[in-house]
């Protein structure tokens, strides 16, 4: 199911609001550097109260002094709005941002959709919307009729494609999809991406889980036990948690934790969403998420630039923000940077007689070729280009933090490549991921079914067909008292003999279902996942 935003939208309905919410909007002024005749100004809208905000104000105002303590000819003004998450209000804040601040550039939005929409307002007056939230399109920006629109963040279609491979590798059938409904059908498209994603590996969604949004409910975690307690009837126990806040996350892992869905047969799968914040996660929350396996955005942690953007953002940070307890800057910190990093060498291209106009800015970042603080900076199309790079690292959450895995190829025939190796070398990819990996449960040896096991409260039922032809290998008797004598044949002999080799380790209660009919409403019986046929077991 395509967003609503790839269609024509009521979006133009916010005009008759305007007088009143950009009275509203100035409430979200944070703070803005003095602005000349001389200065390019910059228009930041980010969520202030969110762990995300914090990093990327800090960020861009390292990002601002240190280009106006070097450069001589140009200068940037930056200008931030708040803003509490609300769909038209982003696009409210960049139409006042525009109008009233004369900005020449936007960057940051906290989602997707807000990013979108404010560029296909603006599309008019050719103003550059840079945006830091993941993009959940599989066209590019410029696709989709939004050339204003330039991506800086990840692509939920390249982790989608990324956890596909996880599921193949461990032939895992069935999945249950989690997500943070965010009120405006943006998830229906990661969902959509993730199905055909499955279906291309042999697997599905069983069942799809949408949690609430944090902020429409008082009591967050107990709205997240009712929404697992739909879980219970579901067999699958790989749990793909495709988007969600960080306070969200917090609560869902708890809870799952407490209910049990993370036992020794499970297998948790998280987005970049929620590892992103790894790095600057309040380390007491990250025990609860043990065992996870995770989708991250990889970057270099040991050059030089880092080195000494990090110390000098734990600096400003903790000054800015005494409340957090964690200062080490996260991957939002590292693009929040290079957004600027991308402004700062669109206009160091300026040739002296050029006039610095929205279009002409447009078109020297459409043109950033360089190696910033979270990878590669090349557009392709409006969008972050992640050719020639390894994008996503896979990590395993354990104890207080988590370790490294493997790099993601993009090959779906070896799709991990091993740490320190060549990536230009075949030999050293792989279709399982290093080990060993720490699950749920602490489960080492083994890989997770990722299914629960039957029980004698909800047995697994088995479809035999009641007449047939070839009695030899199926047959059921009516008229025998004994359930044992009743169902008899090759391919009945032969499951007990595999439940006796199996022993009494493997409990697995069964009720054989005979099914009068036609082969064909018997496999609708299996389709609608009534009963099990025997010939899959």
């Amino acid at each position: 199911m395509p967003s609503p935003l790839n269609s024509p939208t009521p979006c133009f309905i916010y005009f008759s609001l305007t007088s009143i919410l950009l009275i509203v909007s100035h409430l979200g002024y944070i703070t803005g550097t003095a602005a000349d005749d001389n200065s390019t100004i910059i228009g930041a809208i980010i969520d202030a109260n969110s762990r995300k905000g914090k990093e990327e104000k800090t960020a861009m105002k390292i990002a601002v002094d240190k280009f106006n303590n070097n450069s001589k000819n140009h200068k940037l003004s930056l200008i931030f709005r708040n803003f509490t998450g609300e769909l038209y209000r982003a696009a409210l804040i960049a139409e006042e941002l525009i109008k009233e601040e004369k900005v020449q550039v936007i960057v940051g939005m906290n989602t997707w959709q807000q990013a979108a929409l404010a560029a296909e307002i603006e599309n008019q007056a050719q103003v550059p919307v840079l945006s830091l939230a993941a993009s959940a399109s599989v066209r590019p920006s410029r696709q989709l009729g939004r050339p204003t629109l330039i991506q800086m963040g990840s692509n939920i279609y390249e982790q989608v494609r990324c956890i596909s491979a996880i599921v193949r590798s461990y032939h895992w059938r069935r999945v249950i999809a989690i997500y943070e409904d965010d009120a405006y059908g943006g998830n229906a498209e990661m969902l959509t991406l993730l199905s055909e994603a499955l279906q291309r590996v042999g697997s599905e969604i069983e069942y799809h889980l949408s949690l609430p949004p944090i902020s429409s409910r008082s009591d967050p975690r107990e709205a997240v036990y009712q929404e697992l307690l739909k879980l219970l009837s579901t067999q699958s126990r790989v749990f793909i948690v495709l988007q969600s806040s960080l306070p969200m996350a917090t609560h869902l892992f708890q809870e799952a934790r407490r209910m049990d869905f993370m036992g020794k047969d499970s297998a948790w799968i998280i987005t970049d969403s929620i590892s992103s914040f790894l790095d600057s996660m309040d380390t007491s929350v990250i025990p609860y998420m043990e065992g996870a396996l995770g989708i991250k955005s990889y970057y270099s942690k040991s050059n030089r630039p880092f080195l000494e953007f990090s110390a000098q953002f734990q600096k400003n940070f903790k000054s800015e923000n005494p409340e957090e307890n964690n200062t080490q800057p996260g991957i939002h910190a590292l693009r929040a940077y290079d957004s600027i990093a991308v402004i700062t060498r669109a206009l160091e291209r300026l040739a002296s007689d050029d006039t610095n106009t929205p279009k002409m800015m447009l078109k020297n970042i459409l043109a950033s070729n360089f190696s910033g603080l979270s990878g590669n900076i090349i557009f392709e199309g409006g969008d972050l280009s992640n050719s020639n790079s390894l994008p996503f690292r896979i990590i395993n959450v354990v104890r207080m933090g988590y370790k490294e895995l493997d790099f993601w190829t993009q090959d779906l025939d070896n799709p991990f490549r091993r740490e320190g190796r060549d990536k230009n070398s075949s030999r050293n990819t792989t279709k399982v991921l290093d080990g060993p990996v720490i699950w749920p449960g602490y489960l080492i040896k083994r890989v997770p079914k990722g299914w629960e096991m039957p029980t004698d409260a909800k047995p697994l039922k088995i479809g035999i067909p009641a007449k047939t032809s070839f009695d030899k290998f199926v047959k059921v008797d009516e008229a025998e008292a004994e359930a044992d004598k009743r169902y008899s044949g090759f391919c009945i002999d032969i499951f007990r003999e595999v439940l006796k080799i199996l022993g009494q380790n493997y409990s697995l209660p069964f009720e054989f279902h005979p099914v009068i009919g036609t082969y064909d409403e018997l496999v609708d019986f299996v389709y609608n996942k009534v009963i099990t046929p025997i010939s899959s077991l």
